[in-house]
């Protein structure tokens, strides 16, 4: 990722034990609110090419995946403000509270 606070959070994540990842995942999906609809239907194309198959450390999870890729396709714009969310929730260990 070009962005290095999305590719530090996108790190960060990728070392988290698996409760953590679930509760990042439910964060990344309210990224759906915030993008368009050809962004969603992008998404969804790649997780039907990916979802089980791929390398990535995230293609194996489900909701894992479809909320990368929803971050992965966002607007920069919004890309910057999770990616920042994410770090400070996971520095936190807490997404109580912690909206898009």
């Amino acid at each position: 990722d070009k962005d290095p606070v999305l590719k530090e959070a996108l790190e960060l994540l990728r070392l988290q034990p698996d409760e953590t990842k679930s509760e990042a995942a439910k964060f990344l999906l309210n990224l759906q609110e915030q993008v368009a609809g050809e962004v969603i239907e992008h998404v969804y194309e790649i997780i039907n090419i990916y979802q089980g198959k791929g390398n990535r450390w995230y293609d194996n999870d489900p909701m894992m995946l479809k909320g990368v890729e929803l971050l992965r396709n966002a607007p920069p714009h919004i890309q910057r403000v999770a990616a920042l969310k994410l770090l400070v929730a996971l520095e936190n260990r807490s997404f109580e509270g912690v909206d898009i």
